[in-house]
């Protein structure tokens, strides 16, 4: 007897000598993570014991209690029983697990010698419920495999091994060989009709009940003579058949067992049948997952592009064991001015239609951002574009759009986890951006504004998007995963690519069980593009934060553009044109800013109305508190004027500015 400690928190499990004599290892071949285990369990035990363990936690259960088998190193099972006992905080939240397991050999054993025949019956035609509760867990096609091999029904039944094949363009494949070193040459493949019992068996849709080592000589003297030596004594071999055809064969192979009653045929034609179904399913989940799989491979960027200016690493990782596809996506989108859009989003669901979703989604956010559009519009568009889409799938999304030449970055984020910053002492700290509801949901609730945050990002400093699988880990909240990944990046290597790895690494080793995608842009401290530039934001009316976010934009390119010793102008002028849209039209503004390019270097910033009614200068009075908006625009820019812009107008003004001396 031994016990344990498990701590919730960080997944480690301490083990004294006893417990693990228990279970025949060695202090250097656990680490306490309850993952090294695996080896000692089977599959089929370690899904009950998690099912049992997560019902106590969930259910607010004090204790728990439990007979499982474990494998032995020399391969054999033997029983042993835990007791264990959860501890929680004040609010009821576990905390640990303490508790102790031991060698129930010899308890069931003078239990079982008790039994009498009723009940060695009664766990005999318990055989099929077991198995079949067993695969119900099962997903591929050698997760059935590992499940026939581990599960109760074959030992109950005195099995030794087993054999089986899949049917595949009217060939019968081997998947499962039976005991070591009982594999025939050339029967890894093997046509229907010829003279095997798993061939046989499928061409005849019967069970082939083998009951003596007689019988199998002379049944199939091409096959017995190969595997005469391993002391088989019978065997029963089964057709798998599923939706009335054939998929393949399973054979029980027996040592010290001659014949087959009544009971034991029916019982064994009733495994083959739950074999079968799962085995079918099986087949289907993987064909789905391999069609996903290179769905969501073709929908997501071939290659990142090349942007001076910056240094990317992108990451993909499929759902734990690789088994599930999501809607999990990342995006690069080079854009005019030394600008770079990047896109993270994560579509509901996990499967086919997820990533078909996931790929329109992603296109055309791609060419909303290409055409010009400021980040909130972009986000807008794609929200209206999903609700249209006819599918019942919402998306959450971060897009953020960073003009590298001024670190100036505009962010919108969607019903996305917020992003983080790394500084270049390498600190890291969350970005609280403020949101909108996810796509698709916006559009359907007709709730389409989407504010737009801004923040400056020096050179050498690293913005990271990701979706939720890197922060949601089991047993734990969210806030809980945002520490962990918040102090992984802190102490995470310098280079981008290889702190990338280390994050989808953490979250292998935490046993994430979504996707995840992850997008690192680093601004560069050298090849930082010397063009003109262009930002643009939309300025929503009532909204103080929007105004202060256009003029920390302004501020920032102003500075990084080389109009140092105009910025106060410029930043003065802006604001005018910027109020008088807000407080004399319905709807908010647009304000752009820009170098154009010429003989003479001028900055140029434009505020875009949907009133058509143009304005006037006037003369303010001496106690007038109003009406020298445009009398400070007049004498703070070189020109200024306006455009009528279809539904609205722009209002623009310009300064001479000197030219950028090189970096």
């Amino acid at each position: 007897m031994g016990s344990f400690d498990w701590d919730l928190g960080t997944g480690l499990m301490h083990m004294d000598q006893p417990a693990l004599d228990v279970f025949d290892l060695g202090p250097e071949e656990y680490d306490n993570h309850p993952e090294s285990l695996a080896d000692r369990v089977p599959t089929a035990e370690a899904l009950r014991l998690d099912a049992l363990v997560s019902q106590a936690l969930k259910s607010g259960t004090a204790n728990y209690g439990a007979y499982f088998r474990i494998r032995l190193r020399n391969g054999a099972l033997r029983w042993t029983h835990t007791q264990g006992f959860v501890r929680r905080d004040e609010s009821g939240r576990p905390l640990r697990i303490i508790g102790m397991v031991r060698d129930a050999t010899q308890e069931l054993a003078e239990s079982t010698a008790r039994v009498g025949l009723d009940a060695q019956r009664r766990r005999t035609t318990s055989v099929v419920e077991a198995t079949t509760a067993a695969l119900a867990h099962a997903r591929t096609v050698q997760d059935v495999i590992d499940v026939m091999k581990d599960s109760r029904g074959p030992e109950y039944l005195g099995a030794t091994s087993l054999v089986m094949g899949l049917l595949e363009a009217g060939r019968i494949h081997l998947i499962a060989e039976g005991p070591e070193g009982s594999f025939v040459p050339g029967t890894r493949w093997t046509r229907v009709d010829e003279r095997y019992p798993m061939s046989e068996v499928v061409r005849t849709l019967v069970p082939r009940f083998i009951e003596s080592p007689e019988d199998f000589a002379q049944s199939y003297p091409g096959l017995w003579p190969n595997i005469s030596g391993l002391g088989i004594t019978s065997a029963a071999y089964l057709p798998l058949i599923a939706q009335a055809r054939p998929i393949g064969a399973i054979g029980l192979l027996y040592s010290d067992k001659w014949g087959f009653t009544s009971d034991e045929r029916n019982l064994l034609v009733a495994l083959g049948s739950s074999i079968a179904q799962s085995l079918q399913r099986a087949m289907l989940y993987e064909q789905e997952h391999d069609l996903a799989e290179g769905l969501q491979q073709a929908m997501l960027p071939r290659r990142i592009p090349e942007v001076p200016g910056a240094q990317l690493a992108v990451r993909y990782r499929a759902a734990r064991f690789g088994r599930d596809i999501g809607g999990d996506w990342y995006d690069v989108i080079p854009l005019p001015g030394g600008r770079v859009g990047v896109a993270i989003g994560d579509v509901q669901g996990h499967d086919t239609h997820a990533a078909a979703v996931m790929g329109q989604l992603r296109i055309v956010l791609r060419a909303y951002a290409a055409e010009g559009h400021t980040p909130a519009t972009v986000m807008a568009r794609a929200s209206v574009f999903l609700d249209e889409l006819d599918t019942d799938r919402f998306a959450t999304c971060t897009y953020a759009e960073a003009d590298l030449s001024t670190g100036v970055v505009q962010i919108v984020r969607a019903g996305h986890v917020d992003p983080l910053l790394r500084l270049t002492d390498g600190s890291c700290r969350r970005l609280p951006v403020e949101g909108g509801l996810p796509l698709g949901l916006s559009a359907e609730f007709r709730r389409l504004e989407y504010p737009v945050s801004t923040v400056e990002l020096d050179p050498g400093q690293t913005l990271l998007l990701y979706t939720d699988g890197l922060v949601e880990q089991p047993g734990a909240d969210l806030d809980d995963g945002m520490e962990l990944l918040t102090s992984l990046v802190r102490g995470g290597p310098q280079d981008l690519e290889a702190l990338a790895d280390r994050l989808c690494d953490v979250v292998d080793e935490q046993a994430g069980d979504d996707d995840v995608a992850l997008l690192l842009l680093r601004r560069s401290t050298t090849e930082v593009p010397q063009g003109g530039g262009r930002l643009r934001q939309h300025v929503a009316q009532s909204d103080p934060e929007a105004l202060s976010s256009s003029r920390h934009m302004i501020r920032a390119a102003v500075r990084a553009w080389g109009a140092r010793e105009r910025s106060d102008e410029i930043e003065l002028a802006a604001d005018e044109l910027i109020t008088n849209a807000l407080m004399h039209t319905d709807g908010g503004a647009i304000v752009t800013i820009r170098v154009l390019s010429g003989p003479e270097r001028r900055l140029r910033v434009e505020v875009e109305d949907r009133s058509s009614a143009l304005p006037r200068r006037r003369e303010a009075g001496a106690s007038g508190v109003s009406g020298r908006g445009l009398m400070l625009v007049d004498r703070l820019a070189d020109v200024w004027g306006v455009e009528s812009r279809g539904s609205g107008k722009c209002v623009w003004c310009e300064f001479a500015v000197p030219d950028r001396e090189p970096l």
